[in-house]
């Protein structure tokens, strides 16, 4: 496997409802590293560039409508088979059809309320990492235990 990096963001509910903890150590529990992480209410400009592939559907004024309606948890996380990985923890979009143990299966209201956001491909990571955070927010650092992990 390829170590990678992937944008995730905890959104205004997920904020606001006190979950950050609980998806960091979800995150961290994994194995996977923290190489950004920022509080920020973004800006509409922004919000429409995240969300310029929705921008002709009928739902793209309620998405940048909600993303910029309070603080979001910008991150950005590290690890083999990081984007795929962390997809799998967050769980389906629509909170009713996400497994139980997931992120959303376990924490996420309904599909407009969905506390988190996970790029889902190496393209849309970088992105998404480039358009959230400068390059000098992004740090390399080896974890302690890495000499423990077996290859």
């Amino acid at each position: 496997m390829v170590v990678e990096r992937t944008f995730l963001a905890i959104k205004p509910d997920g904020v606001q409802r006190g979950l950050v903890g609980e998806i960091l150590g979800r995150l961290e529990r994994k194995g996977f590293k923290l190489v950004a992480l920022k509080q920020l209410i973004p800006s509409r400009n922004l919000a429409e560039q995240h969300y310029g592939v929705h921008k002709e559907r009928p739902f793209f004024d309620a998405l940048v409508g909600f993303i910029t309606s309070g603080p979001v948890v910008a991150m950005v996380w590290e690890g083999e088979g990081v984007i795929s990985s962390a997809r799998k923890l967050i769980g389906a979009t629509k909170p009713l059809e996400a497994e139980p143990g997931t992120i959303r299966g376990d924490l996420a209201i309904n599909i407009g309320r969905n506390v988190i956001h996970g790029s889902d491909s190496p393209e849309t990571a970088n992105f998404e990492i480039s358009l959230w955070f400068k390059p000098d927010e992004l740090n390399d650092w080896s974890p302690a235990d890495q000499i423990w992990r077996v290859e």
